[in-house]
């Protein structure tokens, strides 16, 4: 089996993007400026309709050579446009599932608010999970950390990261962190609608990951992050690249 890649979206030589379905409803705080009915509003398209995408079966499709389009030891960024586990595509999961462990050569990430809907919706034969694929569960506050996060660690997966992203609030996640982790990933939030990401908040993340020696990401500031008192608004081109500047991620060999 792949290695799980160790960074959130940082080998970019080596993943590839899989959306077989678009459109999602909303269930949540962090729902409320989603970036997927931002880009939609400006086309016209309701993002509350889930449709399946042309691009369905890509993990399996073959080029004229008959090798697979997407090569082998590839990490896979699933469902991105919408909710991997949203009920309206729960009659096309399990084609996804076919191809996914067709695909064992491969690893696939999806991140989750509904995580409560894993254990419906998995194949069969999941077992304690399969080990090419990564289930993260997002939380953006508190209140989402403590309902969602008691499901997540009695879950049958392999590999586990949690995603504190859009970061609305201080969270204490040390309930829940322990050798199952693999990652916690923090960002604020974008858009111009975007709610505040107080650094301090994101900091205390850190520091309970160092704690338990837990890899850390601050994957992005958000459009408006509060530090020292300061706010300060950044672009949109500049929130991944601010993240990486803050020098604060933590590696873990």
């Amino acid at each position: 089996m792949p290695a799980v890649r160790e960074l959130l979206l940082e080998d970019r030589d080596h993943m590839a993007y899989w959306n077989p379905w678009h459109g999602c409803h909303k269930i949540s705080p962090g729902c409320q400026h989603c970036y997927v009915y931002r880009i939609d509003g400006k086309h016209g398209r309701d993002s509350s309709i889930v449709t399946r995408n042309a691009g369905f079966g890509l993990p399996v499709r073959r080029g004229r050579d008959g090798a697979y389009k997407i090569a082998a030891g590839e990490t896979v960024y699933t469902c991105f446009s919408s909710d991997f586990l949203v009920e309206e595509a729960d009659a096309w999961r399990p084609d996804t599932w076919r191809m996914i462990r067709e695909r064992d050569d491969l690893h696939f990430f999806f991140i989750t608010k509904r995580i409560d809907r894993l254990a419906a919706c998995v194949p069969e034969d999941w077992g304690e999970g399969y080990g090419h694929v990564t289930v993260c569960c997002t939380v953006e506050n508190q209140a989402m950390a403590d309902v969602r996060l008691p499901v997540y660690m009695a879950a049958p997966v392999r590999h586990r990261r949690i995603v504190c992203e859009p970061l609305l609030g201080p969270i204490d996640l040390s309930p829940y962190l322990d050798s199952r982790i693999e990652q916690v990933i923090v960002g604020g939030e974008s858009g111009p609608e975007a709610r505040i990401c107080d650094y301090a908040w994101v900091l205390d993340i850190r520091r309970q990951c160092a704690e338990r020696h837990i890899p850390f990401v601050f994957r992005q500031t958000g459009a408006h992050l509060l530090k020292d008192g300061r706010l300060y608004r950044i672009r949109r081109r500049d929130q991944f690249s601010q993240a990486r500047k803050a020098a604060i991620n933590i590696r873990i060999r």
